[in-house]
């Protein structure tokens, strides 16, 4: 589809309905082209499958000991 820009920007929502539905517009200033605009591609999402890492990481009980006071002040700026 060929459009001039004046056109474009008084329908512009109009013409980004139509570009989102597959139509490329192509702007002309005064019949000459200056732009393109066409609809960007996007690849199709697929849900993640839960469990990828299951079995491949373990948590040592230290891990849910309290922190040190000295590395606790450190963190909350205290002394």
């Amino acid at each position: 589809m060929r459009l001039e820009i004046t056109e474009a920007m008084r329908g512009l929502r109009k013409y980004l309905a139509l570009v989102a539905e597959g139509e490329s517009i192509l702007l002309c200033d005064h019949d000459r082209p200056v732009a393109e605009i066409r609809p960007v591609s996007r690849p199709v999402a697929r849900p993640r499958p839960i469990g990828l890492a299951k079995g491949k990481l373990t948590v040592s009980p230290e891990f849910f000991e309290p922190l040190p006071d000295d590395l606790l002040d450190a963190f909350e700026s205290r002394g």
